[in-house]
This record gives structure tokens, C-alpha cells and sequence, in this order.
């Protein structure tokens, strides 16, 4: 809690006990028939005396000390047993005010011995100073309540953070290097569509390394990167049907997590090796005015289906990511039969 906060709150309760000690005295005195102005306002002076400095140590000492020191280790027992005695004295200290002040006609307009007032008197005040100092644990207590869940909200929030930042840089392509290779070799065979894959390389590059420290994109740029993703997965085959990608639907203004579809793109291309067939992978992404879905499906090589289930497609990397961003807001089936294996993710707009 800010210490301005704090602060309002302890000038709060003084405001509001000294109103309660004022109209108890006028609502006292305001009844008298004959009210002696010097007497009230001896006793306004008495009543603040032992009612506001008394009250004000304990007050304190229960907020400062006990709450932190003993309280907070649940020593109930030590706790009451302080807290009397810190009371007591209060009340002690509170009544030797009166005393020297008022140079001892506090205990000498009663019929009852020192030793009596003393006692009573110590005692009323120990009990008003009791009262302050149980009300100073109740705020202490609710400021310490109040900061607790404010500072696991904050940790929950920086795991959050951390949590989604380590998944993000989990999720890097990793067919940059052969990418690299691949236009190398077209360099020379074909400079300027090589320079043009070049171009799209750097595009993605810069997508990855800016675009994805956002929390949000414009699904117009997740659109791009796909894009241009199959476009240099192309280079590495001859047969123009081995991908089949279509979108249908507008993107307008929608936004997006970024890389929130490629991971599933990724594993389909890394699993499905032969490139001679026909679709072998086949990828659609539909926009309509409230949701977006992909579905990605791709042929696996039966000699290595068992190195893709170890290497999980559709891997809890990739789960966990969506649950952390779209909590609820979204659907994920994963079917594999027959050598295909097939996506549908679906994401609902806010």
C-alpha cells in the first residue's frame, strides 16, 4: 500500500476518535443544567490528555511492535498478554499526566483514597488505550492483508511474463540455417529470385527479432510472415503441388499473438520429408468477423512417424502458450491417423 494511503488512514481513525471522545463530552455536558465553563474546559483538556496520548502509544506500540514482532508469528497468547501490559502502562502514564498537571486535585475532589483512584482511574484509561491498540492491529493487519495480495498479484504477473517471454523464444524457426544453404546454392543457378528469397528471409528476421516482443500484432503481418515462410520452404522442392495454402476472409483491423500459427506450420514441414507427393501438406486459415482458424494437414513419412510423436507435434510448448494467452478463447484438436496428421486451432476475438 503507498504511504500516502497509509497515512489517510491513520489520520482517518485520530479524526474520527477525537469526534466520538468531543460529542460524547457535549452530548454529557450540552445536557447539564447548569454547565460550569471551566469545568468543561478543564475536562475537554482532561479527556484529551489521558484519551489521546495514552491511546496514542499503544496505538503504536501495537502497530509498530507487536503486530510485526509477535502477532505475525501467531504467539496469541504473548500477544494478549504484552498487549495488557502496554495498556497498563499507558493507563499509568495517562493518569501521572493528570496528576503532576492538575498538581493532584484530579484524586482530591472524590471521597476515595490515592491508592483507589490510581487504580480506577489507570484503569479506565488502560481499557481506552486497549481499544486504540486493538483497532491499530486491525489496520495493520488489513494494510498487511492488502500488500500480500498485491505483491502476489505482482509475482503472478512476473511469472506470467517470464513464463510466455520463455515460451516465445522456444518457439524461433529453426529453418533459418537451411534456408541459408538452399539460397546459396540458387545464387547461382537464378540470382534474381534468389535475391528475392533474400528479401524474404530478411522479412522474416526482422519480424522475428521486432514484431514478436508485442503481446499483440495485426493479423495482416502474421498473414506476411506465413507468407513468406512457405514461400522459402518452396525453394527445397521442384513439385509446385507439395503445399497447398489458401486464406479466405478479411483480416481488417484484427489482431493477433504473433507466431501464434507457425509452430504447427513448422512441425509439418519438418515431418513430412517426402517431397515428391501431392499436398503433401495442406494449410487453410479462416477469418470471419469473430474468430480465426487454421487447419494444417500433412502427410508423414511412415519411416519416421515415431520420430515425430517423440519430437511432438502439436507439442505442449505450443498448449501451454495458448492457455496462457487465450485463456478459454480458444480450441485445439489434434488428430493423427494413417500416416496424416492434422491441426485445427481455432482463436475467438475478445
Amino acid at each position: 500500500m503507498k504511504r500516502s494511503l497509509k497515512i489517510l488512514l491513520h489520520l482517518g481513525f485520530w479524526f474520527c476518535y477525537l469526534v466520538l471522545i468531543m460529542v460524547i463530552l457535549g452530548a454529557i455536558y450540552g445536557s447539564a443544567p447548569n454547565p460550569d465553563e471551566e469545568k468543561i474546559s478543564k475536562t475537554f483538556f482532561t479527556i484529551f490528555l489521558f484519551a489521546l496520548v495514552p491511546s496514542a502509544i499503544t496505538f503504536y506500540e501495537f502497530y509498530f511492535f507487536i503486530f510485526p514482532r509477535i502477532l505475525k508469528k501467531k504467539n496469541y497468547y504473548t500477544t494478549a498478554l504484552i498487549g495488557v501490559l502496554i495498556a497498563i502502562t499507558s493507563g499509568i502514564i495517562g493518569f501521572t499526566l493528570l496528576y503532576f498537571i492538575y498538581g493532584g486535585t484530579c484524586t482530591q475532589e472524590t471521597d476515595s483514597s490515592f491508592l483507589e483512584d490510581f487504580i480506577g482511574i489507570s484503569l479506565f484509561i488502560a481499557f481506552i488505550a486497549l481499544i486504540s491498540g486493538i483497532i491499530a492491529l486491525v489496520i495493520q493487519g488489513f494494510i498487511t492483508w492488502f500488500d500480500e495480495i498485491k505483491l502476489k498479484e505482482e509475482l503472478k504477473q512476473k511469472t506470467f511474463d517470464t513464463e510466455l517471454a520463455l515460451v516465445k523464444s522456444q518457439l524461433d524457426p529453426h529453418f533459418l540455417f537451411n534456408t541459408i544453404n538452399n539460397i546459396d546454392v540458387l545464387i547461382l543457378k537464378d540470382p534474381k529470385t534468389a535475391s528475392d528469397y533474400l528479401n524474404h528471409l530478411s522479412d522474416i528476421m526482422r519480424f522475428m527479432l521486432f514484431e514478436t516482443k508485442a503481446d499483440e500484432i495485426p493479423l495482416t503481418k502474421e498473414l506476411e510472415y506465413i507468407d513468406k515462410y512457405i514461400e522459402l520452404q518452396r525453394i527445397r522442392t521442384s513439385n509446385t503441388t507439395y503445399v497447398e495454402y489458401t486464406v479466405t476472409g478479411v483480416p481488417d483491423e484484427k489482431k493477433i499473438a504473433p507466431m501464434i500459427f507457425i509452430p504447427f506450420i513448422e512441425n509439418a514441414f519438418k515431418h513430412t520429408t517426402n517431397k515428391k507427393i501431392e499436398e503433401a501438406i495442406n494449410i487453410k486459415i479462416e477469418i470471419n468477423d469473430h474468430s480465426v482458424k487454421m487447419i494444417c494437414i500433412n502427410k508423414i513419412d511412415p519411416n519416421r512417424s515415431s520420430n515425430a510423436e517423440r519430437n511432438g507435434l502439436g507439442n505442449q510448448l505450443i498448449e501451454k502458450r495458448l492457455n496462457l494467452i487465450y485463456p478459454k478463447r480458444h480450441s485445439l484438436e489434434v488428430t493423427n491417423e494413417d500416416y496424416v496428421y492434422s491441426v485445427c486451432l481455432k482463436i475467438t476475438y475478445a
